[in-house]
């Protein structure tokens, strides 16, 4: 039995709630069964109940055993002094408080049902994945899609937190965040942190200034990310070299590299030169970028916005000093997909947010789910996403509920120890 079972049994009422007495045999009638508290003190605040003749107004405890609450020291403790009923599993010790007056305890062990001490075993019983993949597909679609709705907007509500952190560090400017979160997201997943930390290096006033010269925009991108090799002997990356000084000078930046990107393991087209010349060629085209994509409404429009191509010479090299047949260098769709999943929406929904305004979710009903091994898996047990805005809550699922254990906390979880039963 865990305590996080009891919590749960407690809030939603699930045991039989007639007929209950304390361990003292006294009556117990839930008027509220309080506020559901997650930091330190009492597990429930301003519950109100009966017990025998009298009516109480206070705060609720739950343990395992009743002598948990002198294992944790609640005795010595000012905080548990209104504490009104002590709810536990088994009654093992009676209860006092601090100032030695003694807290009725109720024992839920006799009012919980087989069924649903089943249900709950049969929940947590460990699997191969997670806890109720056999069970997935008993889940009600009303259920699940009310569900995977509520995880999307907590998944953006999580991210709005690290553009809300960049806010604060670049003075409220929506422009330079904007430029920071593309770049880390052209980074992908094993360049994108250091793609972070070289926008970040670069003030945005910079980046509008130099924006009519994309070469100058490359050259500090490239520069930053140790890419300007004094070896290098390309008459292209000698002239970058010779921008990136003159600039660094200009704007008293230092030439210091400050991240060291990878090429291991990536396909050519997502070698970070390539990708730091389609993210300068962005800004070296796009006067208003954050104005435009925080207006689109549809992928086709954010298509058109990110409609951009690593700088011509890249059009014929992947690294320099390695002259390649000519071929395209743009953006895919499948790119911006990701640039709009992980980028777009999460800036569209916090801006939105700071003006009091909704963000509406027709955008990444337009783009094909995120193929992973974690959506995979879904699938395999009947869950299958149909869009980026399904792929992104089934995400959320995994890594926020599922891994964490929090399957009391689920509609999914809530739904399957249900079973269809009631209890009065």
């Amino acid at each position: 039995m865990k305590e996080d079972f009891l919590h749960y049994l407690w809030k939603f009422s699930k045991f039989h709630t007639s007929e209950l007495r304390t361990s003292n045999n006294e009556s117990v009638t839930i008027q509220h069964p309080g506020q559901y508290l997650r930091p330190a003190g009492p597990d429930f605040f301003n519950a109100r109940l009966t017990i025998g003749q009298q009516e109480w107004a206070g705060n609720v405890e739950i343990h395992v055993k009743s002598s948990d609450w002198y294992l944790h020291r609640h005795d010595q403790d000012a905080a548990y002094g209104n504490v009104i009923l002590h709810v536990v599993w088994e009654h093992d010790a009676e209860i006092f408080r601090k100032d030695n007056t003694e807290i009725p305890v109720l024992p839920l062990k006799s009012y919980v049902s087989f069924e649903t001490l089943e249900n709950y075993r049969s929940l947590m019983f460990p699997k191969s994945w997670i806890f109720c993949e056999k069970q997935l597909a008993e889940v009600e679609s009303f259920t699940l899609q009310h569900w995977l709705e509520r995880l999307f907007f907590e998944r953006l509500e999580r991210k709005s937190q690290t553009i809300d952190v960049l806010l604060r560090q670049l003075h409220s400017d929506w422009e330079a965040v904007l430029f920071c979160l593309v770049a880390k997201n052209f980074g992908l997943n094993a360049n994108g942190d250091a793609f972070l930390k070289i926008a970040q290096s670069i003030p945005f006033a910079i980046v509008r200034k130099e924006s009519s010269e994309t070469a100058n925009l490359e050259a500090l991108l490239f520069s930053r990310a140790g890419l300007l090799e004094p070896e290098k002997r390309d008459r292209y990356c000698v002239d970058l070299r010779s921008r990136s000084k003159y600039l660094s000078h200009k704007y008293s930046l230092g030439d210091t590299t400050l991240a060291t990107v990878q090429f291991f393991k990536h396909r050519p087209d997502n070698f970070p030169t390539i990708r730091l010349s389609q993210l300068a060629a962005l800004y070296g085209s796009k006067r208003q970028l954050f104005s435009e994509v925080i207006a689109a409404k549809s992928i086709k429009e954010l298509y058109r916005i990110f409609a951009v191509s690593a700088t011509d010479y890249w059009q014929t090299h992947y690294q320099f000093d390695r002259q390649t047949p000519r071929k395209s260098k743009s953006l895919s769709k499948a790119f911006i997909d990701l640039i709009a999943i992980n980028t777009i929406v999460p800036m569209q929904f916090a801006y939105n947010k700071s003006l009091g305004k909704e963000t509406e979710i027709n955008l990444l009903m337009e783009v094909a789910a995120e193929r992973n091994s974690v959506v995979q898996k879904f699938t395999s047990f009947g869950i299958e996403a149909a869009n980026a805005f399904q792929s992104q809550s089934l995400l959320e699922l995994k890594s926020e509920y599922c891994s964490k254990k929090r399957c009391l906390e689920c509609a999914i979880g809530d739904a399957l120890l249900k079973n269809n039963r009631t209890f009065a």
